[in-house]
């Protein structure tokens, strides 16, 4: 098991459930990240602020495609964000950040509880901007 893997297995485990459903809702964005062919995960931790997962795909132009944060709060949720012109966002649900990413602009998603279907909804944005990463 390599270090980032280590680092976010022990990030979870010390990690309570909530009713909100955040943890799981994290670890199945995790795994559908760890299932994408080529992808690189980079684990940033900041205690009592954010703990950071970011995917990359090796020779493409940027440094990501997506991050996925847990925003240290109580109970803690997460925030996706992709580079804004990576992904579509059919329903209008993230949030534009001008320069919110990396310096770049950003379109991010909040889940304050990860629903299954906020969940499937952000999941075919990670697909999305996969698409993009690997010039599908």
């Amino acid at each position: 098991m390599d270090e980032t893997r280590q680092a976010v297995n022990a990030f979870v485990e010390a990690w309570a459930a909530t009713p909100e459903g955040n943890r799981q809702g994290f670890v199945r964005l995790q795994e559908l990240l760890m299932s994408k062919k080529d992808v690189q995960l980079a684990f940033h931790p900041r205690p009592g602020v954010t703990y950071s997962l970011r995917a990359s795909v090796p020779g493409q132009e940027r440094p990501l495609f997506v991050m996925v944060d847990v925003i240290e709060d109580q109970p803690r949720w997460l925030s996706v964000c992709f580079f804004g012109d990576m992904v579509r966002d059919p329903e209008e649900r993230g949030a534009f950040v001008p320069g919110g990413l990396l310096g770049q602009d950003a379109l991010c998603f909040d889940l304050e509880a990860c629903t299954a279907e906020a969940l499937s909804y952000v999941e075919a944005r990670i697909e999305d901007a996969y698409a993009a990463a690997v010039g599908r």
